[in-house]
């Protein structure tokens, strides 16, 4: 199972155009902010529409300009975990997770529920609100929640921001099990420079909209395509020194 992408998008007096595939592998896109990462994950989940271009994960197409084909987003097999993981704050823990299983048969959908929070360890919350949990519980919750229906690809948009190194550190590990259990391609959007290299199987590197390298970690770092790409390197590394 792998994910295609050709897509066009107008924005303003910004341009996104970009093509890439991949399998079943873990991808970082990276970049600066405003480099059409983030633009890039909403139009192959269907949050956005692309002005021109191609979608398809495994033999699905998902969304082709030319061909009329537009899936909604809800019919498109994927996991998404936003920036700000978009918990329901009136929620449970086990509310906000059933909810990403909207759709299934009631006795199947309680059954793959409590799997799940057994699986992400959060029995012991399971009952309390997303704002009386860690910053590690809420990120299971909302891992969990975009898992639930066992998606084809898994889509983060930047969901460690907002956490600090330790436990940034702790969800690296974490991503790394959710990998193994799930055996899926993974799309992490990410300008941190720390994220990309210890936890990416390939980078694609964007900037101003378009693809300014694809390759392996070390590629990346140790190789730069062109002095556009170098230059985010060395900035990037700079901005990660005390």
């Amino acid at each position: 199972m792998g994910l295609s992408v050709t897509l066009k998008k107008k924005a303003g007096v910004f341009s996104l155009d970009v093509s890439w595939e991949i399998d079943n592998e873990l991808v970082v896109l990276f970049g600066y902010s405003g480099a059409g990462k983030s633009i890039t994950l909403q139009m192959i989940a269907g949050l956005m529409r692309p002005d021109e271009g191609v979608v398809r994960s495994g033999e699905k197409v998902l969304f082709d300009s030319l061909g009329g084909i537009d899936v909604p987003p809800q019919k498109r097999s994927f996991g998404y975990v936003f920036q700000d993981l978009a918990l329901f704050p009136h929620m449970t823990v086990r509310e906000n997770i059933r909810y990403g299983a909207t759709g299934t048969d009631a006795s199947e959908c309680k059954k793959i529920v409590e799997e799940i929070i057994g699986a992400f360890r959060l029995e012991a919350v399971s009952n309390s609100l997303p704002s009386k949990l860690s910053g590690g519980q809420q990120q299971r919750v909302a891992f969990a929640r975009a898992l639930i229906r066992k998606p084809d690809v898994l889509l983060l948009d930047e969901p460690f921001s907002a956490l600090d190194n330790p436990l940034r550190l702790e969800m690296g590990e974490f991503l790394n099990d959710v990998r193994s259990t799930y055996d899926i391609p993974v799309v992490l959007v990410t300008h941190d420079i720390f994220e990309a290299y210890t936890m990416a199987d390939t980078i694609i590197v964007y900037a101003n909209g378009r693809v300014a390298q694809r390759g392996t970690p070390s590629e990346i770092f140790n190789h730069p395509a062109n002095k556009e790409v170098e230059t985010l390197i060395n900035t990037k590394r700079q901005m990660t020194l005390p």
